[in-house]
């Protein structure tokens, strides 16, 4: 009867230590349960400066969304771009970047660097993807664009200090990797408890039966019995148990040492191969190139498209209002239009100066229209410097849109002319009718530019009574853009200047020109001599390395920029 007392309290005891096992288990999953999140802020001793750059890095270092709120005197932004982009506008502007978060998860992490005490405002350039304007304050949910990294630009104005009080809110680790194993443990503990007391009981009421009568060998058999039943309990729960601490010890272990997030731990990613700008930018640029194009156009006020417009295409547009202010006949350039885009090209090239194009055909365009866009620097804008008609029939070459490789104008690898080449065959193509290129560079039967070029001249020599004409074209070789195709051919684009001059025969003969030249020339005749200059815009398509096909003309049209007298 000894052992029944010191078993009831033995049971006892394991269904209290599981009651306070599982409690401890239950208090991981509630009130001692860490927090979904946690909040770092900047401290307040970083240092003024006009640009804050929040690194990449900050967005997947604790996986899932990063929250940021910032509070600031006046209008901010916030800016959303790739790193280099980033690194690019900052240039040599002082700036202070937040780069981490302290072991205590209470501050961020701030570095500062010395530079130029102001910069241009970053409100407006094509460089970021995306930005939000606020006034006072700005909460800001920071989710990736695209795929790839982003790198934020916090600033005002640019000259004045970029708001100093920010925090990141961000996700935190909630695992509890002891709770299960505790709650499973204090379970099985009051379970072998109630076992152990049941037993007890039995044996109790086993030795009251017969009035402690029977056989000694009886009594031995049924002690041994109840022995090994106990123990088989006694070791069925610590068996238990331990398979409970194992795993517990496997869990902890997985959370501790939890596995990164695909891009949670990795370096910074390479932006060499990614596209320079995404759908959404090119929209967005080339909406803004449009309205400003269509407001010159309206007003014949080149100043008007002095932020988006620039090289051959401003040249040409500010002589053709010139020339339209004085001459109502005289044709418009063909209306720059962001509807109806039937393809973009975009570099990967990541240095400057960046080129890209767009095939657009709205309103006005009766062909399909090529739109060259340039950004020059990283603080520049991207402009538009070259429209350009496509010969009608021609088929544009295809270029993969996520992003392409431009080429050097003299790279010729992989290619069967490079461009500087393809650009001077054309330059003599459309000079002499018996041009070494006369079959290396073709055009359509229904696009005839190079044809109708070559019967110009020659019907203005012929028809020359009272003067000696000649004709040149010269390929202007900074304008010379090169894109690879998807064939591993390229696409060359560029400016040719056409040159026309003509001299008097004979003394006292006169040269007439016409009304279009005569409003650039100052009148419309001359005994001394007289000089038209036109741009002409291009592109052509160059073949791969070991191809039996020629160059094809796919764009071309052309532009009177200058009339003078001798």
């Amino acid at each position: 009867m000894i052992g029944v007392p010191l078993r009831l309290k033995t049971a006892v005891a394991l269904v209290l230590l599981g009651l306070l096992t599982l409690l401890a288990g239950i208090g991981q999953r509630t009130i001692w349960a860490p927090s979904e999140t946690f909040t770092a802020s900047a401290p307040a001793d970083a240092g003024a400066a006009p640009l804050t750059v929040i690194d990449q890095n900050l967005r997947t270092l604790h996986g899932g969304t990063v929250k940021i709120n910032i509070e600031g005197d006046g209008n901010f932004l916030l800016a959303s771009g790739r790193p280099d982009d980033v690194d690019a506008w900052v240039g040599k502007t002082a700036h202070n970047t937040v780069t981490g978060v302290s072991e205590d998860g209470k501050s961020l992490q701030v570095e500062h660097a010395d530079g130029e005490p102001t910069a241009p405002n970053p409100a407006g350039s094509d460089l970021w993807v995306s930005t939000e304007n606020a006034s006072g304050e700005l909460e800001y949910s920071w989710t990736p664009p695209a795929d790839g990294d982003w790198t934020l630009l916090l600033a005002s104005d640019g000259t004045q200090p970029a708001p100093a009080s920010v925090s990141m809110t961000f996700p935190n680790d909630t695992s509890t990797p002891w709770a299960i194993p505790l709650m499973v443990l204090g379970s099985l503990l009051i379970l072998g408890g109630i076992a152990l007391a049941l037993l007890s009981l039995r044996k109790r009421n086993g030795e009251g039966d017969g009035n402690g009568k029977g056989s000694g060998f009886a009594q031995r058999a049924r002690a041994r019995t109840e022995a090994r039943s106990s123990s088989r309990v006694t070791m069925a729960a610590a068996g238990v148990v331990a398979a409970a601490v194992v795993a517990g010890t496997g869990v902890a272990a997985s959370a501790t040492s939890p596995a990164p997030s695909p891009d949670s731990s990795a370096a910074p990613q390479d932006q060499s191969g990614s596209p320079v700008l995404l759908d959404a930018q090119f929209r967005r640029i080339l909406e803004q190139v449009s309205s400003a194009a269509d407001a010159g156009d309206a007003a014949k006020d080149a100043k008007k498209l002095a932020g988006r417009v620039g090289g051959t295409e401003l040249e040409v547009r500010t002589q053709n209002y010139k020339i339209r202010s004085r001459v109502g006949s005289y044709e418009a350039r063909m209306p720059v239009r962001s509807t109806k885009l039937l393809t973009t090209v975009v570099t990967s090239n990541r240095d400057w100066p960046r080129s890209v194009l767009a095939v657009t055909q709205g309103d006005g365009n009766v062909v399909p229209q090529l739109l060259t866009l340039v950004q020059s620097s990283p603080r520049e804008n991207y402009k538009l410097v070259e429209t350009n008609p496509l010969q009608p029939g021609t088929t544009f070459p295809t270029i993969n849109r996520d992003g392409t490789e431009t080429l050097a104008a003299t790279d010729k690898t992989g290619l069967l002319y490079s461009g500087e080449e393809a650009m001077s065959g054309l330059a003599d193509r459309l000079t002499s009718a018996d041009s070494p290129f006369k079959d290396k560079l073709v055009e359509g039967k229904s696009s005839p530019y190079i044809a109708d070029t070559l019967s110009y001249q020659a019907e203005v020599v012929k028809a020359g009574e009272n003067g000696n004409f000649s004709f040149t074209h010269k390929v202007v070789p900074e304008s010379t853009i090169v894109f690879r195709t998807a064939d591993g051919g390229a696409l060359v684009l560029g400016r040719i200047n056409f040159g026309f001059e003509g001299t008097p025969k004979a003394a006292g003969d006169k040269l007439s020109i016409g009304d279009d030249a005569a409003a650039l020339a100052g009148g419309k005749e001359t005994t001394t001599g007289m000089v038209l200059s036109f741009a002409e815009s291009m592109a052509v398509y160059v073949p791969p390395a070991g191809s039996t096909d020629p160059m094809k003309l796919v764009a071309a049209t052309r532009g009177l920029v200058g009339a003078s007298f001798k």
